[in-house]
């Protein structure tokens, strides 16, 4: 089994600098900075930086394929393309569509959750706000229907769930989903600050892509925003491409939720790692235009073409330190889906890690204790 030296090894506390770790049956067994014993399968990873494999709970699609469509093949390519830029783990993400599309793709993406090609599904809609519902197509948004979303987690494999909690039967939605372990997430958002309390009380535990498709902060009317980045048990989503967030915002959002609460996510879309053209997202014709997505029609933000490595050293860029940006890009987002076998550098979690080289840019990527 695999020895790797020579290392700046990233734990969820410090740098290890001439580190060293054993992966024996897909697990980290050992990790010191002592002199590493001598293997015959040693791995001399030349002074490189390595951070745990990326865990992004919030991806449409990238390298020209999508994951809204339920097409298993186009996920397969997206979840490939993503392993490339370091992510370890993700979650297809649907965006808001008719019931039968969804318990479709929700069917076709069984075998991928059950191979580990994904983690598992988040429903982004369709039970979201019509004014803040950004790039999701407002023909198919709609109030939550215990029923339908009954019969759609009984289909296996869904994880999280955003909802927009002024919606009626926003709360009860969100009991059922804690009910049957699926996390639910406040995201496109009209609400008030009190209505992201009570459905932080009701169970909701992670805020989708906090400021954006939210109503903006007002010091008479904080809203959801205050309301997330002030609550302890909720994880917030930024996106950190520096078209989402100014890096001033991602910095302050960051420091005051501490990295044990921020995740970075990508958002991204088909044309993550593609040139600029056009799109599809949910049915809607998108337009990338210098690396940014929007629709075509109207102009909204349509996703990102962003990739984990990228929005790694887009915080770091911002001034936050390697160790909490390791955090937010894999640790957090892991701990926040559940995933206690993964998303650090230490023994006995999973060996899932990317290799870095000076300027940040992916080198390797090992998956369950195997290079890619």
């Amino acid at each position: 089994m695999p020895l790797l030296h020579n290392a700046r090894v990233v734990t969820p506390t410090e740098v290890l600098d001439r580190a060293w770790l054993r992966v024996e049956d897909g697990l980290i067994t050992e990790l010191g900075t002592d002199a590493p014993p001598s293997t015959a399968d040693d791995v001399d990873l030349g002074g490189h930086t390595v951070l745990p494999g990326f865990v992004d709970i919030h991806t449409h699609g990238g390298g020209g394929a999508t994951f809204t469509t339920g097409d298993a093949d186009q996920a397969r390519t997206a979840a490939a393309f993503h392993r490339r830029h370091g992510t370890t783990t993700l979650l297809a993400s649907l965006v808001t569509a008719p019931a039968e599309l969804m318990a479709a793709a929700t069917t076709a993406y069984r075998p991928l959750v059950a191979d580990g090609t994904i983690a598992g599904l988040h429903y982004e809609g369709p039970y979201l706000s019509q004014a803040r519902c950004g790039a999701q197509n407002p023909a198919y948004l709609r109030d939550p229907d215990l029923d339908e979303i009954s019969g759609l987690l009984d289909l296996g494999g869904v994880r999280m769930v955003t909802i927009a909690p002024e919606r009626d039967g926003a709360l009860d939605a969100i009991r059922l989903l804690v009910a049957r372990g699926v996390v639910a997430a406040v995201g496109h958002t009209d609400a008030s600050y009190e209505q992201v309390g009570a459905a932080i009380e009701a169970g909701a535990t992670v805020g989708t892509h906090v400021f954006n498709g939210m109503r903006p902060i007002h010091h008479r009317e904080p809203g959801p925003i205050l309301a997330l980045l002030d609550a302890p048990g909720v994880t917030c989503e930024f996106i950190a491409d520096g078209h989402h967030l100014h890096d001033g915002t991602l910095a302050f959002a960051a420091h005051a939720v501490g990295a044990g609460r921020a995740a970075l996510v990508t958002d991204a879309m088909a044309a993550a790692g593609m040139s600029d053209g056009e799109y599809d997202l949910g049915g809607q014709a998108v337009t990338v235009t210098d690396g940014v997505a929007r629709l075509s029609v109207g102009g909204s933000i349509a996703g990102s073409t962003l990739t984990m490595d990228a929005a790694l050293r887009r915080a770091v860029g911002a001034g936050l330190s390697i160790v909490d940006a390791a955090r937010m890009a894999a640790t957090t987002p892991a701990a926040a889906l559940g995933f206690p076998d993964r998303g650090e550098l230490t023994v006995g979690k999973r060996a899932d890690l990317v290799v870095l080289d000076e300027f940040l840019a992916v080198r390797r990527v090992m998956l369950d204790g195997a290079f890619q």
